[in-house]
C-alpha cells in the first residue's frame, strides 16, 4: 500500500539522455501549467554557512497538479569549492509525495534532473526567443555541467549551428567542452580565450557559471538582437539588464536572492524593465523587438523538478530499474484490528 523506490543518478541519466526532446515539451507544459494556475510553487529557501558565504544548500517545495497530481522538495546543494577538488557544483535529491495521502514514495539522485530541467527550459527559451533553431554562432561562457546538458539539449532539439563559441576562467575546461561538442554532438566548436572574443557576434549566449556577483555591466556588451541565456543568474548588471528586453521564469521568484533582475529592481526602484515570462511569450503576450538584446533569466521552479522527475520515475518503474526499499514506513495504520472480547 505505501511503496518506497530509489533511484540513481545512473539510472535517471540514462533515461533523460533518451528523452531529451520530450524533456523539452514537458518542460514547455509546465511552464503553461504554471501560468494556469495549477501549482503552488513558494519560494526557495536557502541555508547559508557563515564561514563558508559562497555555500549553501537550497530546498525547492511545490506542487504540481493536472495529470501530475504530485507535491514534493528537492534539496539541492552549491558548493563552487568543489570545482577545484575536480567535483562537481551541485549535487541534490528529490522526493516525491502521493498528494492523496502525502507520504512519499520515491527518492531520486537529483543533480541529473535538476540539471536536465535547467537544460531544456534554456532550449525551450532558445527556440521560443529566436523563432527557430537556427544559429550562426552561439557562445558558451562556463564550461560545467549544466552547459554540456544545455548543449545536448541543443542537438536532441536538432538545432542547427555554424559554431560553438567556447569560454572558461579555465582553459582546460574549455578545451574539454569543445572536444566533447565536436566528437560526441558532431557540432564545429571553439574556444576563445577572452568572453568578448566568443560573444562578439553570436546570436545566441549561454551564461553558464558560478559566477556570485555581475561582472558584465556595460550595456553594449550584448548587441541589439541577441538572445542571453542567463542561466546562472548572476553575471549581469543592473546596468544591462535595464537596457535589455527581459524575460523571466516567474517574475516574484526570480526578484529575489540576488539575481540580476532583483539587483536592477534594487537599483532603480521599480520592474519597467521586465517584458514578461516565458509563458507570456509562449502564449503570444509578450512584445520583443530586434533593437535590444533579449535576457531570459529562469529563476528555476521547483515545479520544473517535479515534471521531470515524474517522467524519469514512470519510466524507471516500467523498466524495473528502482530500488525497493520494502518496510520503508514502520507503521501504516494507526491501530491494529481491535481483538473480539467475550464476557464470561
Amino acid at each position: 500500500m505505501f511503496p518506497f523506490h530509489v533511484i540513481t543518478g545512473q539510472t535517471a541519466r540514462s533515461i533523460i539522455s533518451g528523452s531529451r526532446s520530450e524533456l523539452v515539451k514537458t518542460v514547455e507544459d509546465t511552464y503553461l501549467a504554471h501560468d494556469r494556475g495549477e501549482s503552488v510553487n513558494p519560494n526557495s529557501y536557502f541555508l547559508k554557512f557563515p564561514d563558508k558565504p559562497d555555500s549553501r544548500i537550497i530546498a525547492l517545495p511545490a506542487y504540481l497538479g493536472g495529470e501530475n497530481d504530485v507535491a514534493g522538495i528537492k534539496w539541492i546543494g552549491s558548493f563552487p569549492g568543489n570545482i577545484e577538488s575536480g567535483i562537481p557544483r551541485a549535487s541534490a535529491v528529490l522526493l516525491l509525495n502521493d498528494y492523496t495521502t502525502g507520504y512519499p514514495f520515491a527518492c531520486l539522485e537529483a543533480s541529473q534532473i535538476s540539471a536536465a530541467r535547467t537544460a531544456a527550459s534554456a532550449a525551450l527559451a532558445a527556440e521560443r526567443l529566436t523563432g527557430g533553431r537556427r544559429a550562426g554562432t552561439v557562445a558558451v561562457i562556463g564550461s560545467g555541467i549544466i552547459a554540456r546538458n544545455i548543449l545536448e539539449f541543443f542537438a536532441a532539439q536538432q538545432w542547427h549551428v555554424d559554431s560553438f563559441a567556447i569560454h572558461d576562467q579555465n582553459p582546460q575546461y574549455s578545451q574539454a567542452l569543445a572536444d566533447y561538442t565536436q566528437q560526441q554532438l558532431g557540432y564545429s566548436a571553439h574556444t576563445a580565450l577572452r568572453r568578448q572574443e566568443a560573444v562578439s557576434g553570436a546570436d545566441v549566449v549561454i551564461l553558464a557559471t558560478t559566477a556570485g556577483t555581475p561582472y558584465i555591466t556595460e550595456p553594449d556588451d550584448f548587441s541589439a538582437g541577441q538572445v542571453v541565456l542567463n542561466i546562472s543568474l548572476r553575471d549581469i548588471g543592473p546596468e544591462v539588464v535595464r537596457e535589455s528586453y527581459n524575460i523571466l521564469d516567474d517574475i516574484e521568484h526570480c526578484l529575489t536572492a540576488g539575481t540580476s533582475p532583483h539587483l536592477a529592481e534594487q537599483k532603480y526602484g521599480h520592474r519597467g524593465f521586465i517584458t514578461g515570462t516565458l509563458a507570456d511569450v509562449i502564449k503570444g503576450r509578450a512584445h520583443i523587438g530586434d533593437d535590444k538584446p533579449v535576457v531570459f533569466s529562469p529563476f528555476g521552479l521547483g515545479v520544473l523538478d517535479l515534471a521531470v522527475g515524474m517522467h524519469v520515475y514512470h519510466l524507471a518503474r516500467n523498466a524495473e530499474e528502482t530500488v525497493p526499499i520494502n518496510d520503508f514506513f514502520a507503521e501504516t495504520q494507526r491501530w491494529s484490528p481491535a481483538r473480539e472480547t467475550t464476557s464470561a
